[in-house]
């Protein structure tokens, strides 16, 4: 028989941290919607949703970060238990449409393993927009579906 070794390997973030001092912010376009995402179809041809909320942020900036710049100015979305479900609205330039992609989920009042996720980890791109589906506390949470990245 051979031997067989088994390796642990450790993925290691090459991502550099950020002096937030000396590094200008990026602006965010922010789309929330309760209870869905919007649909692709809304971002096309130059277009995009009404409810734009804008944040000046940076690359290393977290979902739960993120979330609490969201309930700042929406106060509806201060209860606890209420689901923030992430998704990059980015352009698909081999076809010239747009496609989503669900980034992580947090919750208020609740500590989840996305919280701590960047953009730069979600591989958000300057230029991309964020969409954002808030589920009020009394509804079933967002259901996570596996996407490849």
């Amino acid at each position: 028989m051979a031997n067989v070794e088994s390796m642990i390997v450790e993925e290691k973030s090459h991502i550099k941290p950020i002096d937030r001092e000396k590094t200008c912010p990026l602006l965010l376009r922010v789309f929330c919607s309760t209870g869905r995402h919007h649909s692709v179809s809304e971002y096309m041809y130059g277009n995009v949703p009404s409810n734009e909320l804008q944040i000046y942020t940076w690359q290393d900036a977290t979902l739960h970060e993120l979330t609490s710049l969201v309930r700042d100015v929406n106060p509806d979305t201060r209860k606890k238990g209420t689901y923030f479900d992430f998704a990059i609205v980015f352009p698909n330039f081999r076809n010239n449409h747009y496609q989503m992609r669900e980034i992580g989920v947090t919750c208020t009042g609740q500590k989840g393993a996305d919280d701590t996720k960047t953009l730069a980890q979600a591989k958000f791109c300057i230029g991309d927009f964020l969409d954002i589906s808030i589920t009020p506390p009394n509804r079933l949470p967002p259901i996570r579906r596996q996407r490849p990245y």
